[in-house]
């Protein structure tokens, strides 16, 4: 484990699930903590503005890094959360940008309420947790740039069995099972368009991106975390939230 994401582990367990939030920032942050999470502002007393209320709000904190991983100074980290005993449920996924001494310097999430059975009949965290180290990356990264560029972006959805496995494991609560799920979803109104791919990260079997979509009217910033193995897509999950209007941001943006 790299510096960067050991730090990011840190600030999540210590600092947010050990409500130590004060001693984790000041210790795992950089010279400066750029905010995207849109109700948080920047810097260290944006993030202790935020989360020293939400401690003391949420005295059982059950927060579980379920897969994490790291792309050079970018890392990756995907968490369940139960607050106070299951009154709430929340996914997080969260990117971050760290400097050469593994400190954090920027952090984007989308927050979303935790589905256990989604349309495909999968859990939204459950699955692949753990990164094949010996799998090609970068190949792993085109055969995702080449899906996300191809069809989601150009809409191609006849393309998508090049890219996808006829039987892949679905982890997106909207989304039904198997390919035939994938491109009845992908379709649909409530798939929208895809509009931009801000960035594209992965190790091993493992790639992530991050972008806006656009349905119903609305601008979604979307994680798509995908499973590569056999040259196709084989397992998928993601998490989206609704960017709301500018005048609700605490800092620059999702992105």
């Amino acid at each position: 484990m790299g510096k960067g994401l050991e730090n990011v582990h840190r600030i999540y367990l210590e600092g947010i699930a050990g409500g130590n939030a004060r001693a984790a920032v000041n210790a795992y942050t950089g010279h400066r903590y750029t905010q995207h999470s849109t109700g948080v502002g920047d810097g260290a007393e944006g993030f202790l503005a935020f989360f020293e209320p939400f401690v003391e709000r949420n005295p059982k904190r059950d927060i579980k890094i379920v897969r994490s991983f790291e792309d050079g100074p970018w890392v990756f980290c995907n968490a369940y959360q139960s607050l106070n005993e299951g009154a709430a449920e929340w996914v997080t996924m969260d990117m971050f940008y760290t400097d050469p001494d593994g400190l954090i310097l920027e952090h984007w999430d989308t927050i979303a309420a935790y589905v256990p059975e989604g349309a495909s009949g999968a859990d939204m965290v459950d699955g692949a947790s753990e990164v094949d180290l010996s799998a090609d990356g970068e190949a792993s990264k085109t055969i995702v740039r080449e899906y996300t560029k191809q069809v989601l972006q150009e809409r191609g959805y006849d393309k998508a069995a090049e890219f996808v496995s006829t039987d892949i494991i679905q982890h997106a609560a909207p989304i039904g099972a198997g390919l035939e799920g994938l491109s009845t979803w992908l379709s649909s109104d409530a798939a929208g368009s895809y509009d931009m791919l801000f960035h594209l990260m992965g190790q091993g079997d493992f790639v992530l991106t991050y972008g806006k979509r656009h349905a119903k009217g609305k601008d979604i910033a979307v994680f798509d975390l995908y499973r590569v193995a056999g040259g196709k897509i084989v397992e998928h999950w993601m998490n989206e939230e609704e960017i709301g209007p500018r005048e609700s941001w605490g800092n620059s943006g999702k992105f």
